[in-house]
């Protein structure tokens, strides 16, 4: 089997330094400690911003979105929208015509001085908004404003699996996220740094995986009519083929070391992925760890008779599956 390396750092979790200025993410009350290590903000109620003059908000939505249904869904929302923060803010609304179009948004509107660009759709759409922020590793700035401004990110779920938002036991009702930004309270979330052979780096709020698990997402676009079961068929499917391989992984700089026939190995900032799979499960987005979940030698009806312990988060005790901090 063919060797793959694969070094990761997760001692301080987030790849970026604390020195650099950090976008915000909108959220709700919670108990989290804020992360000293976070690069990307987020939100859980820890200090409420007081702000004394109206507020630029852009809204990132994906039309496409479950399946065409966030646009038809974000055009009967708009009007609520409006009423609701008309007395805070200004609204711009924009729509992505293509891949990786929100990422282009994002950075022209924290370029223009937005102070906070909402993603509007799945994770899909979430995972571009938040690579917006950054341009070659650094955080994008205001070109006009002062040193102290920064721009909040927030997200309304309307995707078909929504598994970020799930971490902080949200749902898909938009409603309740136009609630949590009207709110706007802030704190700060930790984020993952991917570099790849080219030395460019990448940025995820979520989960990012490897192997088997990595096909299964681009097999379940093509199953998303089936809702989130399209990332249990997307995963049948990607076993069709598919072989286990050796490993090789360095963890917070420590000496390589060869994980055999891996399945997936997944990597984790916030908890679930495929759908409400619960893959990472003791992970915390505030504490600047990341959790590492490799299966190992799995096979497609192995996965069929576990697949109940992934939706639990109880699958860590299963043979084959190892969790790294």
């Amino acid at each position: 089997m063919r060797s793959i390396a694969l070094g990761i750092g997760i001692s301080s979790g987030v790849m970026a330094t604390p020195a650099t200025p950090r976008p915000s993410l909108i959220l709700p009350r919670a108990s989290h400690s804020r992360s000293q290590t976070g690069a990307v903000g987020l939100a859980s109620g820890r200090s409420a911003a007081t702000v004394s003059s109206r507020r630029n908000f852009v809204f990132v939505v994906n039309p496409s979105g479950a399946n065409g249904r966030t646009g038809k869904q974000w055009k009967e929302l708009l009007p609520h929208l409006r009423t609701r923060l008309a007395d805070q803010c200004d609204i711009c609304e924009c729509i992505t015509s293509a891949p990786f179009h929100a990422i282009d948004i994002t950075r022209e509107a924290i370029k223009d001085g937005a102070d906070a660009v909402i993603a509007v759709g799945g994770d899909g759409t979430l995972h571009e908004v938040v690579n917006g922020f950054f341009c070659k590793g650094s955080p994008v700035h205001a070109l006009d404003q002062g040193p102290g401004h920064s721009a909040a990110l927030g997200l309304i779920p309307l995707g078909t699996g929504s598994d970020f938002a799930r971490t902080f036991n949200w749902t898909n009702d938009p409603h309740e996220a136009i609630d949590r930004i009207v709110r706007g309270v802030k704190s700060k979330l930790d984020i993952g740094m991917m570099e790849g052979t080219d030395g460019n780096p990448h940025f995820f709020v979520n989960v990012a995986d490897i192997h088997l698990s990595a096909k299964a997402g681009y097999f379940a676009s093509m199953y998303k009519r089936f809702g989130n079961l399209c990332y249990v068929f997307g995963t049948l499917r990607a076993f069709w083929g598919h072989s286990n391989r050796d490993l090789k992984i360095k963890v917070n700089g420590g000496e390589w070391r060869t994980i055999h026939k891996v399945t997936a190995l997944c990597i984790g900032n916030a908890k679930y992925f495929g759908g409400g799979m619960k893959i990472t499960p003791t992970v915390d987005p505030f504490s600047g760890d990341l959790e590492v979940v490799i299966l190992q030698d799995f096979k497609w009806y192995g996965f069929l008779f576990e697949l109940h312990r992934l939706y639990r988060g109880t699958h860590l005790s299963v043979t084959g599956v190892s969790s790294i901090r």
